[in-house]
């Protein structure tokens, strides 16, 4: 019984996740119990062993997830200007601007810009997988609250709610910036920057961004209306 605690040990500590959970069954189906050929087994098939285990259960990086450097960078390549909430109210007036606001369904109904079309980027949590679970936990580092998971559905509900030669102005609570502090030398990423983001990519081309956020449009008393709870 000794031997058998110390040769279980050996493998726990030198070896991943996915070798320690098939462990038993296969020292049990004719491995030797000596802990020098348990650890040379493991070394031999653990690695094969893990290798299966991610693939199978680790999902790919959605777009939104990428690094924020990365976003920013082509979000400029794309020459996506931001303007504040006085410039975007005079270029939803004169020049056929269309307000997107990407804020949550109830956030919207309590109070938008006169006009604003409504798309929320990030929607109320329907799965609780463990790797969801730690998607958005990542997620929370960006202001992104919890109880909300990024939408699948965006750019196809946006699609459907404007063509690709719109003229967009994307806006969210806080508003994010692209422009850089001593603080925050590439600035700060927000819901309205990772929805432009998107947008860019999916082709749209007149894709403007809202400084300040919907925060400065309401504390500025501009325009707003709510819509009536059914």
């Amino acid at each position: 019984m000794t031997t058998m605690i110390a040769a279980s040990s050996i493998v726990k500590a030198n070896l991943p996740c996915s070798s320690r959970i098939s462990s038993c069954s296969d020292f049990t189906s004719g491995h030797s119990w000596r802990p020098s050929e348990a650890v040379k087994h493991y070394r031999v098939h653990g690695v094969r062993s893990l290798r299966i285990t991610c693939a199978a259960t680790k999902t790919a990086k959605s777009p939104a997830e990428e690094e924020w450097k990365i976003k920013r960078q082509l979000l400029l390549e794309k020459r996506v200007r931001s303007v504040d909430v006085k410039e975007a109210l005079r270029l939803q007036k004169e020049n056929n601007f269309v307000i997107l606001d990407v804020r949550p369904e109830a956030e919207f109904k309590q109070a938008h810009p006169p006009g604003a079309v409504n798309v929320q980027i990030y929607r109320l949590i329907k799965e609780w997988t463990a790797w969801d679970i730690a998607r958005r936990a990542a997620f929370a580092f960006f202001g992104i609250f919890a109880g909300t998971e990024e939408n699948p559905e965006f750019i196809k509900s946006v699609e459907e709610k404007l063509g690709k030669d719109a003229k967009i102005i994307v806006a969210c609570s806080a508003g994010g910036t692209m422009k850089p502090t001593q603080n925050l030398p590439d600035g700060k990423q927000s819901r309205s920057l990772i929805a432009a983001y998107l947008l860019v990519l999916d082709g749209y081309k007149n894709v403007f961004h809202l400084e300040g956020g919907l925060y400065q449009w309401f504390k500025e008393d501009l325009p707003a209306e709510a819509e009536e709870e059914d």
